[in-house]
């Protein structure tokens, strides 16, 4: 029996299924508001709630542990690299670098006091081809 397992698995395979909902996740954090279909707006609000409740401990561990969720990889810098971030210029950074810092910098200051509800679903039209409900998930100002 599965009482109290949840799990809505969207349709696809494990792997495919964390590796989808950790770029939509970096693409929401990223944005603040992503536009997709409404299944994976619900199964993706669960994790982005989670994230923030992450940022708001801001411990090495939560920080461990959001690396990890957001698959995030971090490439090492060229020497050349390393002296243009250390002069100011951040463009070496990788998109997953910059993610982490806005969950960790802005988006944890803005929610530092609310207790939960972080993300709110907007319901759009239905798509054409397939007419999938579609709509937008962002974080709420």
């Amino acid at each position: 029996m599965r009482h109290a397992k949840h799990t809505f698995k969207i349709g696809r395979t494990g792997s495919h299924r964390r590796c989808m909902l950790a770029n939509m996740l970096k693409s929401l954090i990223e944005n603040e508001r992503i536009s997709t279909t409404v299944a994976k707006a619900k199964e993706l609000r669960r994790h982005a709630d989670r994230m923030i409740t992450l940022a708001k401990r801001n411990t090495l561990a939560s920080k461990r542990d959001a690396i990890s969720k957001l698959h995030v990889v971090y490439n090492e810098l060229s020497t050349k690299e390393a002296r243009k971030v250390k002069a100011g210029d951040k463009k070496c950074y990788s998109r997953d670098r910059e993610v982490i810092g806005k969950l960790f910098g802005p988006l944890r200051e803005r929610f530092i006091a609310r207790n939960g509800g972080y993300t709110r679903i907007i319901r759009t039209a239905d798509r054409i081809g397939d007419s999938a409900p579609t709509c937008y998930i962002e974080y709420l100002k």
